[in-house]
């Protein structure tokens, strides 16, 4: 029987711990191999586009794809998820919620493995949904002591700020400007949509770890070419995708050496972790294998409870 679930049945089935632990398990699976990834394709008709990106993992024993469609009214979100043992749709699952979890787990991952162990400063440029999983997953991985968040309207930075600082239990602030949250802080996120940068290289510490994780465009860009150039190892989640999506990477033009870029299917397999004094630059746009393994966590835990719903029902 294929089951049905809703937003918040994956919302209540996929805590972010969890989610950390299956997405850096199958970025592990990329690295060595067993796992298939392939890029976001995008189908535009007038007013609307339609993004569907696909993944199977030989361990997980799935397979699937999300697909969502999207215009100046919002999104909407699914996820198919299929049997590899029967061939056989297994779930159809409502997949905001999911992105956004798996989104900030990826950044959980990289961070974990990128940053340095004793960091504990964060500064976010973004005050979004996303901005909030990205702050969960790296609570989830280093002892924060303080987040400083910027967006420009003032009254949604103090709203985050007092929102996530309950959350976390970390005192998080809101800052008057993108440079002062960022500014010589250990770890950096940007989870934006911006077209322009949003982060600056002349104000990133030495040895911090960077995350953009809000372009997943050509025409979108969060760091200037001096961030980009700031960090000694640019990590992608895919480097396909990243090819055809990354803006901050592209704005590099001809001369931007794709060769030694990493993935961290690469650096999560490889063990090949933080280095002292070493700035490492997450450039996430997002995968379909990261949408899979946390679609796994979803469909066993609310089996295991007995809380999936038929299709049509609830």
């Amino acid at each position: 029987m294929v089951r049905y679930f809703s937003e918040a049945l994956v919302k209540e089935a996929l805590p972010m711990r969890d989610a950390i632990g299956a997405v850096e398990a199958v970025f592990r699976e990329l690295g060595e191999g067993g796992a298939t990834n392939r890029p976001r394709q995008r189908v535009r008709i007038p007013g609307r586009m339609l993004h569907t990106l696909s993944a199977g993992s030989a361990a997980l024993g799935w397979c699937g794809l999300k697909t969502y469609c999207t215009g100046r009214d919002g999104a909407t979100f699914v996820l198919l998820l299929f049997d590899q043992a029967t061939g056989g749709l297994a779930a159809i699952m409502e997949a905001d919620a999911l992105g956004r979890i798996r989104t900030g787990a990826a950044t959980g991952v990289a961070a974990d493995h990128l940053a340095a162990p004793a960091a504990e400063t964060v500064g976010i440029v973004g005050c979004g949904y996303q901005a909030e999983t990205q702050l969960e997953a790296l609570a989830a991985v280093r002892p924060l002591r303080r987040v400083d968040a910027y967006c420009r309207s003032g009254a949604r930075r103090r709203a985050f700020a007092e929102k996530m600082a309950e959350r976390l239990q970390v005192p998080v602030a809101p800052a008057a400007s993108a440079e002062a949250a960022v500014r010589n802080r250990d770890i950096v996120v940007a989870v934006t949509t911006a077209r322009t940068p949003v982060v600056r290289g002349a104000w990133l510490a030495e040895g911090a770890f960077v995350a953009a994780a809000g372009g997943n465009a050509l025409s979108r860009r969060e760091l200037d070419r001096r961030a980009v150039r700031h960090a000694r190892r640019i990590v992608v989640d895919d480097l396909p995708q990243a090819r055809i999506e990354c803006g901050d990477l592209a704005a590099l033009g001809s001369g931007f050496d794709w060769s030694a870029v990493e993935t961290l299917g690469d650096v999560v397999a490889g063990g090949r972790g933080f280095e002292e004094a070493g700035s490492a630059l997450f450039e996430s746009q997002g995968i379909a294998a990261e949408d899979i393994a946390a679609a796994s966590v979803v469909y066993r835990r609310a089996r295991r409870e007995a809380a999936l719903l038929p299709i049509g029902s609830g």
